[in-house]
């Protein structure tokens, strides 16, 4: 039985993809930017692997021999936020961007809420969660409104003190309000976002949860799960799917806890073919979304260092892929994700010798490498790049 892991680092892109001046994010480049910011970054490990020879990184220069194989990845389509990202990953391209509200919702989507919900509403604008809740979060505690914003992506976030509204609650309010977003309002998010603590002291709990549009049959996560592959999630990936084609999900809440499930589950050798997912959310959540260039390469040298004792334990023919769902460069005036290519790393240990995969002209050749792996037949979009990481 084979093993494909799948490590999303999220949001760490790789440099402005052409178009991105569109979405207002020329000079974007969140390893690159976060690298030069730090003074350089120590990641010997994705070092081995390539990262230096796909992008230029400060302190990670190109190695002579690579032990996998590397590039970058363009994204075709609309948007930038997680779920086009993660979509288009598992072969499913959104040629019509999600709609998003820079100036706060519309009076009508706002009235159905408070009528469906039985909440009044405070807020209402694209803002910073953490900022947000320090504005308004005093209010809400009086008032027992709920804070609603939204940001540059296709979001709507709903923000509770735990003491105001209880988890399960903001949960079923969330439920509500991801069903009666339709056309032209069915935005590709609904995020619950409980906090805690008093005045002055307001901090998200690690109790979020995304509701995300189901994707199409097409997704290559259902493809797979319908030939008897076991497809286990870990993180937040599970939700961006809106648990389509999903076997399992495994909870994690920060990328400390999804590195620590990854390897507990990689040491239970499958009784089937498995592909395990795991998305390390802490990259774009707390340094990306926060602007904060430090703690973003802190947490780079800290998923290195871990890295480097899970490759000891990769069985020689299961197949580790690296990527990422988009920008979000902590170095930029905004705090909302960025327009850039994303990398790819791919590796089987049986063979040591990596090669450039150069620019892939769409995150769907992943899915497609993942499809051909394990032997999934069917019309996928995207090129394979297989063969080039098994050395043929």
């Amino acid at each position: 039985m084979s093993d494909c892991i799948i490590i999303i680092l999220d949001g760490i892109g790789v440099g402005e993809l052409p178009d991105a001046d569109e979405y207002g994010d020329i000079g974007s480049d969140t390893l690159g930017n976060t690298a030069k910011v730090h003074g350089g970054l120590n990641l010997p490990n994705l070092q081995k692997l390539g990262l230096g020879n796909l992008h230029k990184v400060e302190g990670v220069p190109p190695v002579d021999s690579p032990i996998a194989s590397y590039g970058k990845m363009n994204e075709l389509s609309k948007g930038k936020d997680s779920t086009t990202g993660h979509w288009e990953l598992m072969g499913v391209v959104t040629d019509v961007a999600f709609p998003t509200y820079p100036d706060g919702f519309p009076e009508d989507v706002i009235s159905k809420f408070t009528e469906l919900t039985g909440y009044e509403v405070i807020g209402n604008k694209a803002a910073s969660g953490t900022e947000i809740i320090d504005e308004l979060g005093e209010e809400h505690v009086q008032s027992g409104k709920l804070i609603v914003y939204t940001s540059a992506d296709s979001v709507f976030q709903i923000a509770a003190h735990t003491d105001i509204v209880p988890l399960e609650e903001l949960y079923r309010i969330c439920d509500i309000t991801r069903e009666f977003l339709q056309p032209p309002h069915k935005m590709s998010r609904v995020i619950a976002r409980p906090f805690a603590g008093s005045k002055g002291n307001f901090a998200r709990t690690p109790d979020r949860k995304d509701y995300s549009v189901v994707p199409p049959e097409s997704l290559i996560l259902k493809q797979l799960e319908n030939a008897g592959v076991e497809v286990v999630a870990i993180g937040k990936i599970s939700d961006l799917y809106a648990g389509f084609g999903i076997s399992r999900k495994l909870v994690s809440k920060s990328n400390a806890q999804g590195m620590s499930v990854l390897e507990e589950l990689y040491a239970q050798k499958a009784e089937t073919d498995r592909l395990i997912l795991l998305n390390l959310v802490d990259f774009d959540m707390l340094w990306g979304h926060r602007n904060d260039p430090q703690g973003m390469a802190k947490d780079l040298e800290t998923f290195d260092k871990w890295f480097g004792s899970y490759l000891q334990a990769l069985r020689s023919d299961d197949l580790l892929l690296l990527t990422a769902d988009h920008g979000n460069d902590p170095t930029s005036a905004s705090s909302d994700h960025s327009r850039e290519y994303v990398p790819v790393i791919g590796m089987i240990k049986s063979n040591p010798d990596g090669t450039d995969l150069g620019v892939r002209n769409s995150f769907a050749d992943f899915g497609k490498t993942v499809a051909e792996y394990f032997n999934i037949p069917g019309e996928f979009p995207g090129i394979s790049f297989l063969d080039q990481i098994r050395g043929k």
